[in-house]
């Protein structure tokens, strides 16, 4: 049963339980005046299983935990999980500043494990708010084992975390074969769940050139014998191209970058964002050389792979033919060229995208305030902007990559998105945030660094340097 009392609103209700309100939820307790509670459809903790390959490691170190970066005296951050686990010194000699993916997964449910007031097994069915009591009021459908609705409730809460992250993107020329299951047409994000029938077929197909394309593309090459690969690998990007992953390029991921470019004007930022791919959607330079290397290795053991990467290429239309191929129609942009593969199996790295608020929040519509492009506009401490009649607050999780930049879906900014959200609730700062956090400077006066004096800029005018 979901403890629900109609005469004691919660502080904070989160919907849904990915990393984003499990942060938020584990520095919540750091805040004892809070009464919170936090509502997840699935039966228990997840995150990316069919994802979770071998050897496959999170992009961001260790210290982007759940609490660290805003925390670090927190019990339920990394260290103290491996501290738990009795690995903390097999850990330390490792040296390892990048923990495997399946380990993140461990540590969060590990944490969730930890943590009072979290309801899996719960759906979210709408929300509303109450001008009478100043609550929101939520309708509540507790799950069986099998996902059937067993219980109907409802709970109150002053102010919201919304945080139903990202569903996987099937483009449009290819759905209609991802919804049957006559020939293996699948999202990577469900890979592990069928790897051992795509390597039954003849050939197969990966489509999509980010770090999951990368690492299902390694992984079956990996597992396919020398010479017999029979694999494709297909993007539309110009290049298999490595991530930005210099030390100052990261500092697109600090909370100093996050403010500026929450400040730009919209059609600035969405034009950012536009080139700004490689800051978050590219590769593993380690990822694209162990994929030459293990093309090396097939090359030296049976003659030319079996394996062709076709970057600059996009997949027209798609169709099946027979009972057991599927066709692509495929275009090459630069010389217009058109072809067509048959393969047995298709894997589709095509990505993710934000899940709409409009269905959860479709009571809350004709107050909240959205962009020309009618996307929400989002505040600089991640609320949603309503009409103001509503007076608690909707704080949104990974779900403002338009308003507060590529560090949106990064997960080193969950513990910082938190403890901001934290502290603009009612009671005070909690969490002291730092003013400054990278050496770059972006925009002229970076929040809380020391003005340059006027006379030591320099303006070009009629031709000539000059210094006012």
């Amino acid at each position: 049963m979901t403890p629900v009392d109609p005469h004691a609103p919660f502080d904070l209700i989160g919907i849904g339980i990915g990393p984003a309100n499990l942060s938020l939820a584990a520095l919540a307790q750091g805040r004892p005046d809070l009464r919170t509670a936090w509502f997840e459809r699935e039966a228990a903790f997840h995150w990316h299983p069919g994802l979770l390959i071998e050897g496959t490691t999170l992009q961001v170190p260790f210290l982007a935990d759940l609490v660290t970066l805003a925390d670090p005296t927190s019990p339920y951050g990394f260290l103290s999980y491996l501290r738990h686990q009795q690995r903390l010194f097999p850990f330390y000699v490792a040296e390892r500043f990048h923990i495997p993916r399946a380990e993140y997964d461990a540590y969060c449910r590990w944490v969730t494990g930890q943590l009072p007031g979290l309801f899996f097994g719960h759906h979210v069915d709408g929300v509303r708010w109450s001008a009478e009591r100043a609550v929101f009021e939520l309708d509540i459908t507790r799950l069986g084992p099998d996902g059937a609705p067993v219980e109907a409730t409802r709970a109150h809460a002053r102010h919201l975390a919304v945080g139903i992250g990202t569903a996987p993107h099937v483009p449009e020329p290819l759905r209609p074969l991802a919804d049957s299951s006559a020939v293996p047409v699948i999202h990577s994000a469900d890979y592990l769940d069928h790897r051992e029938r795509l390597l039954a077929l003849d050939h197969l197909t990966v489509v999509g050139s980010g770090q999951s394309g990368a690492e299902v593309f390694l992984d079956l090459l990996r597992r396919r014998a020398p010479g017999r690969e029979g694999l494709h690998w297909i993007t539309r990007s110009p290049a298999f191209a490595p991530m930005e992953y210099s030390k100052l390029g990261l500092e697109h991921f600090t909370p100093d970058y996050t403010r500026y470019f929450h400040g730009l004007p919209e059609p600035v930022r969405d034009r950012l964002l536009a080139r700004q791919g490689q800051l978050y959607k590219a590769i593993d330079a380690g990822t694209l050389a162990a994929i030459h290397d293990e093309l090396y290795e097939h090359g030296l053991r049976a003659g030319w792979p079996d394996a062709t990467l076709l970057p600059g290429v996009a997949v027209r239309t798609a169709g099946r033919t027979g009972t057991a191929e599927i066709e692509l129609h495929l275009e090459h942009a630069d010389s217009e060229e058109r072809s067509r593969l048959r393969t047995a199996g298709l894997v589709l790295a095509t990505g993710y995208r934000e899940r709409p608020l409009a269905p959860l929040l479709s009571a809350l519509e004709p107050g909240l305030r959205r962009d020309a492009a009618g996307r929400p506009e989002v505040t600089e401490d991640y609320r949603l902007v309503l009409d103001p009649a509503v007076t608690g607050a909707v704080f949104a999780q990974n779900a403002e990559l338009h308003t507060h930049g590529v560090g949106a879906p990064d997960l080193g900014l969950v513990a910082h998105r938190a403890a901001t959200i934290l502290n603009a609730l009612p009671g005070g700062e909690r969490y002291p945030l730092p003013t400054r956090t990278a050496f770059t400077t972006f925009g002229l006066a970076p929040a809380g660094a020391r003005r340059v004096p006027a006379q030591r800029f320099v303006a070009e005018s009629a031709g000539q340097i000059t210094t006012r």
